[in-house]
């Protein structure tokens, strides 16, 4: 008689289920035999530029070291962070991507009775790093596809600990001014830490349309900003990110932050990345003309969309969109259906290089009036 693992699990973790990442391009040549070199991804919100060669030259410094540890403390990494916002050190997080970053949020801080506090239609990892510690998830309903904060801070009681706000959100691409991030912070229990994830800034227009919430931390020290290096910087597969937050907060994730979670490879491409000013620059205008792009494609189309602010678009097709994401998998496009948030009207497509922009355009339009 073998022994259900699954029943012996916690709780909070026997009724997850697994996050489902992009499809990869090798897994859909396989499935339908099509050439690797003719799919185009649009699926993981992934920088489309390629990697700086700073970031390269970085990397193949760091061969030679590969039987040694990393820094576990990552010091050259949180210095350049410091010195480029103007923190202190101890206020810096490393993580395996931000993913990582809020992971850590949710073992430190909560656990069985307490809950988190998070909207409708927001990142997926919310709901899971807060079920897996077997904290409560409190789900806001959604204003517009978007955070309603008025709503959230309705939702926040004696047992809440956490509450998790993206700006730009992830998947709808929506955001949030200056003015309601302050009436927000103001509000917010001072016994209750606000994560603002910031996956997405990087992209912002510099138009104050998105507040910068580095600089809220000196006013609101239950305030933690997480960001990452995997969207704009180009380094989705290295999983480097950080969080910037008071030093009594960052002394308590590292507490329950694993030993050496960001290898030598991505440390060394971070601190390039983050010094090359250029290559952030060229990313996001990139974006812009591919955002435009896909923007001018889809109208033509007759479609419409949530406006965003990150490096993606959800499409809503005014019904649900299974048979049209397989058949632009047919077609050698991948795009990310979104049903799993409770959106299954929309695919979210990610902004690519010119020529992947007007492939998927193509291959959309082709789906549609077959």
């Amino acid at each position: 008689m073998s022994c259900d693992f699954l029943t012996l699990a916690q709780p909070g973790v026997q009724k997850l289920s697994p996050y489902v990442p992009g499809k990869p391009v090798d897994e859909l040549a396989r499935e339908l035999g099509l050439d690797p070199a003719g799919i185009v991804k649009l699926a993981s919100n992934e920088n489309p530029l390629g990697p700086s060669p700073r970031v390269l030259e970085a990397v193949r410094r760091e061969f030679d070291e590969l039987t040694r540890y990393p820094d576990g403390n990552g010091f050259i990494l949180k210095t350049a962070l410091a010195e480029r916002y103007g923190v202190d050190t101890a206020q810096v997080t490393l993580g395996n991507g931000s993913n990582d970053i809020l992971d850590l949020v949710a073992r430190a801080y909560l656990a069985p009775g307490l809950n988190a506090v998070f909207s409708e239609y927001a990142f997926a990892v919310y709901p899971i790093a807060t079920q897996a510690v077997g904290a409560q998830g409190r789900v806001v309903p959604a204003r517009d596809y978007g955070h309603d904060l008025e709503a959230m801070l309705a939702a926040i009681d004696e047992q809440t600990r956490v509450v998790f706000i993206a700006n730009p959100n992830n998947p709808t691409g929506t955001w949030f001014g200056p003015d309601a991030l302050e009436a927000f912070l103001a509000r917010v229990p001072e016994s209750v830490l606000v994560v603002l994830d910031e996956a997405y800034i990087e992209y912002a227009s510099g138009d104050n349309e998105l507040p910068d919430g580095l600089s809220y931390l000196a006013r609101y020290p239950n305030l933690l900003v997480s960001r990452t290096f995997s969207k704009a910087y180009g380094l989705a597969s290295l999983r480097v990110g950080y969080a910037i937050s008071s030093p009594v907060v960052a002394d308590v994730l590292n507490r329950v932050r694993q030993p050496f979670n960001v290898n030598s490879l991505a440390l060394a491409a971070a601190c390039a990345a983050l010094g090359d000013s250029d290559y952030l620059a060229e990313s996001r205008r990139l974006n812009d003309a591919g955002m435009q792009q896909l923007q001018d494609g889809l109208r033509t189309l007759g479609l419409s969309w949530i406006p965003s602010r990150g490096n993606f678009i959800a499409v809503d097709f005014g019904r649900d969109t299974t048979a049209i994401n397989q058949a632009l998998l047919k077609e050698g496009v991948i795009v990310r259906p979104v049903g799993g948030y409770g959106m299954p009207n929309f695919l979210r497509v990610s902004v690519g290089l010119p020529e992947e922009n007007a492939r998927f355009l193509e291959a959309l339009a082709k789906v549609l009036s077959a």
